[in-house]
C-alpha cells in the first residue's frame, strides 16, 4: 500500500535510504548478523539499505510505527513526513511532499 506522497518516489527513496543508513544496526531488520553486515562492501550495504527503505515505505502504510534495530521509524501522515528516531537523541526525517 505505501504512504501518501507528493514528491517523486525516487527522491523519497534516496532520502529514506540515507536516513535508514544512519541506523547502526539496521541489518537486524533482515535478521542479519553483525559479521555478515561487516563483510558487505559499501555497494552491498547501499543495496540492503535501499531494500530496507522500500520495505519500510510500503509497510508504514499499514503499520505507522516500526522498530528497526535500536531505532524507530514513524510515519506521520498529518505532517507528511517519515521520522527516524536513532537512539534517544538523534532524529531525522524524510519529507513526503
Amino acid at each position: 500500500m505505501g504512504v501518501k506522497h507528493g514528491r517523486e518516489y525516487e527522491q523519497i527513496l534516496n532520502d529514506f535510504t540515507e536516513a535508514v543508513g544512519r541506523i547502526p544496526d539496521s541489518y537486524e531488520f533482515f535478521e542479519m548478523e553483525a559479521e555478515d553486515w561487516d563483510r558487505l562492501d559499501p555497494a552491498g550495504r547501499q543495496e540492503v539499505n535501499e531494500a530496507l527503505a522500500e520495505d519500510l515505505f510500503y509497510a508504514l502504510g499499514t503499520e505507522p510505527t516500526i522498530t528497526v534495530g535500536s531505532s524507530v521509524v514513524i510515519y506521520e501522515p498529518e505532517q507528511h513526513r517519515i521520522y527516524v528516531l536513532i537512539g534517544d537523541e538523534e532524529l531525522t526525517s524524510v519529507p513526503l511532499v
